[in-house]
């Protein structure tokens, strides 16, 4: 029953968040400065909050981080071996690739974690998320840079490793892990400040992955988004949860880094797909499919795990 009172509210406030656009209540113009509040305020204020304030002696687990990253690299090779198999066009096989891997942690699996397993679980996930996002973003621009058209996407190759690096939900992760090692107080304004912030992150993420669905998109490239959905929710997190297993791990410490395998295609990966000269739309169909299909997916991998 928890599994279920989770994941509904959730994907109810992503379709609340479609619905909002359908209507008007959402305007196209609101959701690009409205998706940057969020991903680089609300969303690193409360990784932050939730990683400072745990113990990172306790909260971070090697094991469960080295296997989950394992899983990431093995299904970018299953996703790169698989396009070229299939012949995929040049211009869409970096979207192909990087959509079959590249999870939403930042406004998804973060969501899932802490509805599920509360404020400890939350800064566990935040600890290996952040290390998720430097390999995904990392793997993202090889692709994305391999297979553009654009010569100078190819050879700004300075830039995008500081945008890689400054991510802020990787710094914030980073900052978090720093003043919990170090056990440094935070100032009450400062905290009290990072409350309200982190309270508007996850509601307000939900609806603008809602607004950003598209039915449409979906239907034209049907049979290929659902091959990167199955490689991302099915392969994924199916590769993860035998490794944890094999590897004797109790459900309860591995089920932060199941829940961010689980996590569906990134908004981010349309972004990236956009200015580095990849298949947009693509991006925008495998994001869409994703996201519902995970709703499901995610209630099947969290009564696998218990």
């Amino acid at each position: 029953m928890n599994i279920i009172s989770t994941i509904i509210p959730i994907f109810t406030i992503i379709i609340l968040g479609w619905f909002a656009r359908k209507k008007g209540f959402i305007q196209p113009e609101f959701l690009g400065p409205a998706n940057r509040l969020v991903y680089y305020l609300a969303i690193p204020a409360m990784i932050f909050r939730s990683i400072s304030k745990a113990s990172f002696t306790s909260q971070f687990d090697i094991k469960v981080l080295i296997l989950t990253l394992l899983s990431v690299l093995a299904i970018f090779g299953v996703a790169w071996s698989s396009g070229l198999i299939a012949r995929i066009r040049q211009e869409q096989m970096g979207a192909f690739i990087q959509d079959s891997f590249h999870g939403n942690l930042g406004y998804i699996g973060l969501a899932v974690a802490y509805y599920f397993l509360g404020v400890q679980g939350l800064a566990r996930a935040g600890i290996i998320a952040g290390f998720m996002m430097i390999l995904q973003n990392f793997l993202a621009v090889v692709v994305l840079q391999l297979y553009s058209g654009d010569k100078a996407v190819k050879k700004d190759n300075r830039r995008i490793a500081l945008r890689i690096m400054g991510n802020p939900i990787i710094l914030s992760a980073i900052a978090g892990m720093i003043f919990s090692i170090s056990e440094m107080p935070i100032p009450l304004v400062i905290n009290r400040s990072l409350d309200i912030l982190s309270g508007l992150a996850l509601p307000m993420a939900l609806l603008i992955i809602g607004g950003t669905l598209s039915f449409e998109l979906m239907r034209h490239k049907l049979l290929l988004v659902l091959s990167t959905g199955i490689m991302k929710l099915v392969l994924l997190p199916g590769l993860g949860f035998i490794l944890y297993k094999i590897s004797g791990l109790a459900s309860a410490d591995y089920l932060p880094g199941l829940i961010l395998l689980a996590s569906p295609t990134a908004t981010v990966t349309y972004v990236m797909a956009k200015e580095m000269n990849g298949d947009a739309d693509f991006a925008v169909a495998a994001i869409s499919t994703s996201t519902l299909l995970s709703a499901v997916t995610f209630i099947v991998w969290l009564n696998i795990a218990g």
